[in-house]
């Protein structure tokens, strides 16, 4: 990630936590349009898991400038997801239901360098959940 990716991370974070709340309901609606069979791994009631996923971009997007304080709860993160029975090619989804929901959110804010900012950014964090998924499988194997 290079600083302007960063900057620009972090710039259009600050235009959808106004719209949080519909934000969280607009990344969930794509995720299961995207993928319906990743339904049963959440809640019935979603209003929790809608503040958790916001709460941890949130931490995530505000950590990107010092990236190595933030890497122990993403690899944490990570491991967590073992429990809901998450796999690697679920992150994919995941990713494409998030870009999905930032270029509704964001409108004309949204474009190709945003784009690929928000694209190394997930990519980046994603790596780092599933190589300690990996990593906890092995030892515990």
């Amino acid at each position: 990630m290079t600083p302007k990716q960063i900057e620009l991370v972090q710039s259009t974070w600050a235009q959808v936590v106004p719209i949080v709340n519909t934000a969280a309901d607009l990344f969930y609606s794509n995720l299961f349009e995207m993928d319906p069979s990743l339904r049963p791994i959440f809640p019935h009631d979603m209003t929790e898991q809608k503040k958790k996923l916001m709460a941890m971009l949130g931490t995530a997007v505000n950590g990107l400038k010092n990236l190595e304080s933030i890497v122990p709860a993403v690899q944490a993160s990570g491991v967590r997801h073992l429990d809901y029975k998450v796999t690697a090619p679920m992150y994919d989804t995941v990713g494409a239901a998030l870009l999905k929901t930032l270029e509704q959110g964001l409108g004309d804010a949204w474009n190709d360098e945003v784009k690929e900012a928000w694209t190394v950014t997930y990519t980046t964090l994603a790596s780092v959940m599933i190589g300690a998924a990996d990593e906890h499988l092995k030892s515990n194997a």
